[in-house]
């Protein structure tokens, strides 16, 4: 196992701690992805794994090698990995270029430069290479430090909501780079996120954190599909929830569905369409059936009455 939490404990004020007999662990060449709410503890969880804040009670582990955090570290941060937050700390009056390679040795300037070069193509900054970071956005910025961090090839890498500055084109370009780049080079990547749905195909593992405890861990398909909660079922982008009253009023065999699991059929329950809007690839509805309001997805746009049908 690369990283092992045992029995964490940790709080801001003693009288509510955020993580209490908290354990986690990720193996190597393994990505995983924090979900949750704001403030439920991620920017922490990762701040502590980092070694950026001192926690009370408890261990982490990287490699079978305890960390300790910044009371017996003089330089705060752990060699073998690097932590991408939400402030970048780049050097302002260096170029991109030399942020990106401000971990790399100057012995051999070829290798350097090929692989600042490689890493600047995988984060799309290429032809910013000459620009100062005072120059950039902050998405172009968030770019330049996640091409820094790889640099070195760190066991483990942590992104704090990496993709949150990002125009959609981009995210979608740098996500497929960066986690092929990782798994490639067997680095193991724990990415703090509220966007599960858009990079869960990249994911081995999804962590579901409320209020500093986790709540389910498990493979992308089981956590969406066998949700712990309601809460973890709202995690996973927009769905229909139900109380055990109108579960059984509805005759329904659990208390969720995506839109995507209610289909429209030629019997079922009856209900009446009261918005139908394009939405790209689809429809977006949103429905009454028995006194309630239910978003559904179709491929065409519909109106009037129809009956559903729960998958």
């Amino acid at each position: 196992m690369l990283l092992q939490i045992n029995q964490l404990y940790f709080s801001y004020t003693h009288d509510k701690p955020l993580f209490q007999n908290f354990n986690y662990t990720i193996e190597e060449g393994k990505t995983h992805a924090l979900v949750g709410e704001s403030g439920c503890g991620k920017s922490t969880l990762l701040s502590l794994i980092y070694g950026l804040i001192d926690w009370e009670k408890g261990d982490i582990l990287l490699d079978g090698k305890p960390l300790f955090g910044p009371k017996k570290n003089l330089v705060p941060g752990e060699k073998d990995m690097k932590l991408v937050a939400q402030h970048y700390d780049l050097m302002p009056y260096s170029t991109v270029y030399d942020n990106v390679g401000k971990f790399l040795s100057n012995i051999n300037l070829q290798a350097k430069r090929n692989t600042v070069n490689e890493l600047l193509s995988i984060v799309g900054m290429e032809e910013f290479a000459n620009e100062f970071p005072k120059n950039l956005s902050g998405g172009q910025q968030q770019r330049v430090a996640i091409a820094r961090a790889l640099s070195v090839k760190p066991k483990l890498l942590l992104l704090d909501e990496p993709f949150s500055n990002l125009d959609y084109s981009r995210k979608i370009d740098l996500r497929k780079k960066l986690f092929d780049y990782v798994k490639r080079e067997n680095i193991a990547l724990i990415i703090s996120t509220h966007e599960a749905l858009e990079i869960m195909p990249w994911l081995d593992k999804i962590s579901i954190l409320h209020q500093g405890k986790l709540i389910q861990h498990d493979n992308p398909e089981n956590i969406y599909s066998s949700p712990a909660n309601n809460y973890t079922a709202q995690l996973m982008g927009e769905v229909n929830l139900w109380t055990d009253e109108e579960k059984g009023l509805f005759g329904l065999s659990k208390n969720f569905y995506y839109p995507e699991e209610i289909q429209i059929s030629h019997y079922g329950i009856a209900a009446e369409v009261m918005e139908s809007r394009f939405a790209g690839g689809k429809f977006w509805n949103k429905i009454q059936c028995l006194g309630k309001e239910l978003i559904i997805y179709t491929q065409k746009e519909v109106s009037g009455n129809l009956f559903l049908q729960f998958e």
